[in-house]
């Protein structure tokens, strides 16, 4: 299923994630229902620093239904780095960057192929 849209308070949530998380980066999985970004997946062994947020594939529980990443950028540029479009590439279709000031007009989508995507916001 295609991923049309994210609810407003997961999207509200990865903004709160990169303000507690700065000047550190942060990274989840980000779950769908319905083509709809529904909620965010914390996964084990995810190691993050000032420069890096990196998440194990191997540990994402089998038969989940992933949308994509999201993870934030302290520095505050938006776009993806080139480990960012390796770990695109790896799973899901939609993946979101956040960064500061960390409020609704910080935040892209991007494609598995690192173009960037429109995603409707929903109450």
């Amino acid at each position: 299923m295609l991923v049309r849209a994210i609810d407003q308070e997961v999207l509200d949530l990865l903004l709160e994630m990169g303000r507690s998380s700065f000047p550190d980066e942060y990274i989840v999985m980000l779950g769908m229902e319905k083509g709809v970004i529904n909620v965010t997946y914390p996964i084990p062994g995810t190691r993050v620093s000032q420069d890096s947020a990196n998440i194990f594939m191997d540990m994402i529980p089998l038969g989940m239904q992933i949308a994509g990443t999201a993870h934030s950028h302290p520095n505050g540029c938006l776009s993806p780095s080139d480990a960012d479009l390796a770990t695109f590439s790896q799973s899901g279709q939609c993946h979101i960057i956040v960064g500061p000031p960390f409020d609704e007009n910080s935040w892209r989508c991007y494609g598995r192929d690192g173009k960037q995507k429109v995603l409707e916001v929903i109450p």
